[in-house]
């Protein structure tokens, strides 16, 4: 991911799991108990997280799933994915666990693309709670092949862990350090992307530096002779020095072959 001008992220779940809630509550500071059915809302933001700024896609899909030309495309073009379901709804969790398989079935590289798996509404969940946090870790560490995936739970009500999801995507993308005390993530700063420029200005810098490298050598060989780097920069360098040495040693046998037979 080295290359990417932008880093989009996608938000999968079933409906009613508050996935709209914990974007707008990581965005916006704001949240509403009135559900508002999503077909897909794109947000692009520009991050500074660990001394870097990122620009972000943040895709919320549809929870229904009437849209599955869309679904599939936000599964081929994501960077990284949000898997969310409610605390206090089992069939959510289920929901969660065919949005895995779609992307296993469409992205022959899963293992490497960060997922964070969200539980929302974690205020509702000592009275109504009905999926274990216990049994997502265990199908997410025990019963699926090695990912790039962390376990979460949250509250968009409350916001509680909302930003840390965020920050865990960044995590496990290698984005933003592990274990970085970086506040403000969800502070915007209206900056080009330092990821880009970053990697761009190293390309630079390699690009650059053999030039470099040949200039200082051409001005030692001036100062020590300049001469002589004005002769060899007219005259064409000998193909062979190993044959030239061999004419002389020719030349000399001849000579001395003419001496003995004059003699």
């Amino acid at each position: 991911m080295s290359d990417l001008e932008r880093i989009r992220l996608v938000i999968l779940g079933g409906a009613g799991v508050g996935k709209s809630s914990i974007v707008k509550r990581f965005l916006f500071k704001t949240y509403t108990d009135k559900y508002r059915a999503t077909v897909e809302d794109l947000y692009n933001r520009e991050y500074e997280l660990g001394g870097a700024t990122l620009k972000v896609d943040i895709l919320d899909t549809s929870g229904d799933m009437q849209f599955p030309a869309m679904r599939r495309l936000s599964i081929a073009t994501a960077h990284a994915f949000m898997l969310v379901y409610a605390s206090t709804s089992g069939p959510s969790f289920q929901c969660v666990k065919q949005c895995f398989e779609e992307i296993r079935e469409q992205r022959a590289d899963f293992q490497d693309i960060p997922i964070v798996i969200a539980g929302n509404k974690s205020d509702l969940a000592k009275t109504h709670r009905e999926v274990k946090l216990e049994e997502v870790t265990d199908w997410v560490y025990c019963e699926l092949p090695r990912l790039r995936a962390k376990v979460l739970e949250c509250s968009a009500k409350e916001d509680n862990n909302v930003t840390e999801l965020f920050k865990t995507m960044l995590s496990l993308s290698r984005f933003l350090p592990v274990g970085s005390s970086n506040e403000g993530t969800s502070g915007l700063k209206r900056r080009s992307s330092a990821y880009v420029s970053a990697s761009s200005s190293r390309n630079k810098n390699r690009n650059a530096s053999p030039s470099i490298s040949n200039d200082k050598k051409s001005s030692l060989v001036d100062a020590v002779d300049p001469a002589s780097s004005s002769d060899a920069k007219l005259k064409p360098r000998s193909r062979s020095l190993i044959r030239r040495a061999s004419r002389k040693t020719k030349q000399q046998i001849n000579n001395a072959s003419e001496d003995c037979n004059l003699q």
